[in-house]
């Protein structure tokens, strides 16, 4: 499974008492099993849509990862990629910004991107 995101969220005093009523009642463990459980449902409820932009936009749905040896082969066959994750992008730590420059034309990650900061400055600017 892939890694977890922390995430926080504001709500106002009486739907958190409800939540808190919902939890004290046995129906969920804690908050943050209610609000696990209300966002894969919202997520189960939207999943064709979720598919369709998916299919329509060439995304990656899942955790994709570029090495240097990848990213490599890439520039030296001359091909520029356009990169659409929903998930985690993970770029290793050997790549450096002018081979990402060299080599990715755009980037966009619903979720969560992991790089160096040189890196993630790189992308910044495509």
């Amino acid at each position: 499974m892939a890694e977890s995101e922390k995430i926080t969220i504001n709500m106002n005093v009486v739907d958190l008492g409800k939540v808190d009523l919902l939890v004290d009642q046995g129906f969920y463990s804690n908050r943050t099993d209610f609000i696990r459980t209300s966002i894969r449902s919202q997520l189960d409820t939207h999943a064709e849509e979720v598919k369709e932009i998916v299919i329509r936009k060439s995304y990656v749905v899942g955790v994709v990862n570029y090495g240097r040896k990848e990213l490599e082969k890439l520039r030296d066959s001359g091909t520029m990629i356009d990169v659409k994750v929903a998930g985690l992008l993970v770029i290793s730590d050997n790549v450096d910004a002018e081979l990402v420059k060299q080599t990715m034309a755009s980037v966009q990650v619903r979720g969560v991107l992991k790089a160096n900061a040189e890196v993630k400055t790189a992308i910044q600017e495509l």
